[in-house]
């Protein structure tokens, strides 16, 4: 809850008060948002729901994407990085607004004397699978998220945004495995095949075949350096498909 109430951005949820009550109990009070999240409208998409693939175009997907990307850069502007990335955390409001969520496992880091202490893999799968959401989100997990001692940065949330613009276009998942070992074999070790060649019939653009590869290289120093970089890409990409549409 604290570090929610120091991100006051428009794509992050408003917390309003942070406290301790008559008892000594702690509380915040945030702002209440109505809407759905991002993997049920993928859901709804993959299943060839019509009325939901003609809500949400690629092009309208990608700018919620851009939306919650923006969210992240901020955060890491103020040295917070988020480390749970994915579609649930992604909720769309009744009104078109776009709010990136659940900073609950969030770390700061950059702090002078600040020791580089991450939650062990396996306790931080529990922590993530414990809401009753989906036992996937270590499909979205960086290849230093799962290595012990790896120092994690920025650049795991650019990761895990890769895998959800993956998502978006080949409307799977990169890395699932038939378990959560084989899961974390594949994000370490497998180079998916590009979306264009996942999903054919969709027709998605090497354009954004590339931005989402380049977001989910396994070295870290091989992806993009800064979330602003991925997101100027993307922006770029919508721009010239306006243009030549």
């Amino acid at each position: 809850a604290r570090i929610t109430a120091q991100l006051q951005h428009p794509n992050t949820v408003p917390v309003y008060e942070l406290g301790k009550d008559a008892d000594g109990k702690l509380f915040f009070a945030m702002k209440k948002v109505e809407g759905e999240n991002l993997f049920q409208i993928l859901v709804r998409i993959a299943q060839g729901d019509q009325a939901t693939k003609e809500q949400f175009s690629l092009d309208r997907l990608l700018g919620v994407l851009i939306l919650a990307s923006s969210a992240l850069a901020y955060a890491h502007s103020r040295g917070v990085i988020h480390r749970d990335v994915k579609p649930e955390n992604i909720l769309l409001g009744l009104f078109g607004e776009v709010y990136l969520m659940d900073w609950g496992v969030a770390k700061v880091w950059g702090m002078a004397g600040e020791p580089e202490s991450d939650v062990p893999v396996k306790e931080l799968y529990q922590r993530l699978t414990a809401t009753g959401k989906r036992a996937g989100t270590p499909l979205y997990m960086s290849p230093e998220q799962i290595s012990s001692g790896t120092i994690v940065d920025e650049r795991t949330d650019i990761f895990s945004m890769g895998v959800v613009l993956y998502e978006v276009l080949a409307q799977r998942e990169p890395f699932r495995g038939r378990n959560i070992d084989e899961t974390f074999r594949n994000i370490q070790q497998l180079t998916p095949p590009p979306p264009s060649e996942v999903a054919q019939h969709l027709s998605i653009p090497t354009a954004l075949d590339k931005i989402c590869l380049r977001a989910i290289e396994k070295k870290a120093a091989d992806r993009y350096q800064s979330m602003m970089a991925m997101i100027g890409d993307i922006r770029s990409f919508r721009e010239e498909a306006m243009l030549s549409s």
